[in-house]
């Protein structure tokens, strides 16, 4: 068995009820075709980069599960020929992913640093002091020009040009 992720796209004009419906419908699936369902994580309305099917929002739902590949491709027939689904993805879930909604975390949490920060008494025309790199990452980074350039393949030299 794999486990999977879809992330479903719903209609916002349809009733939350109707939208359960949709993920209880992929979760009966599932369980009734020998897989187990792991999580529903409701993202809830956003506003979409353009719209679709004349709709500005959409309602998000992201779902775990482990199925068989012939399962999935049942679960993506019926979610392709219901109208409340705008879009679906489904993709192989990663170990140790998130499921949470993106940005949910960084509005909940005020962003907190061990890095220095500006110094409050510094002039305003004074620049603030960059942080010191190690001497590790210097070294990793310093370039040298006895190096062969990065794109260079290995069958190229540097210099040489194709006719």
């Amino acid at each position: 068995m794999t486990t999977y992720e879809i992330l479903l796209l719903l209609d916002p004009e349809q009733a939350e009820a109707r939208q359960d419906e949709i993920v209880a419908r992929t979760r009966d699936l599932v369980e009734k075709n020998g897989g187990a369902w792991h999580s529903h994580d409701a993202w809830g309305r956003r506003r979409l980069a353009y719209p679709i099917a004349h709709k500005e929002e959409g309602v998000y739902h992201l779902v775990v599960f482990d199925a068989e590949a012939p399962t999935l491709q049942e679960i993506s027939r019926v979610l392709k020929i219901d109208d409340a689904v705008l879009r679906h993805l489904a993709t192989r879930h990663i170990a140790g992913s998130r499921t949470t909604a993106p940005r949910d975390e960084a509005a909940a949490v005020p962003a907190t640093s061990d890095e220095p920060t500006a110094d409050p008494v510094a002039a305003p025309d004074e620049p603030a002091a960059a942080p010191a790199l190690s001497e590790a990452t210097q070294s990793a980074t310093t370039v040298s020009d006895d190096d062969e350039p990065e794109y260079a393949g290995a069958d190229e030299q540097p210099g040489e040009e194709e006719e």
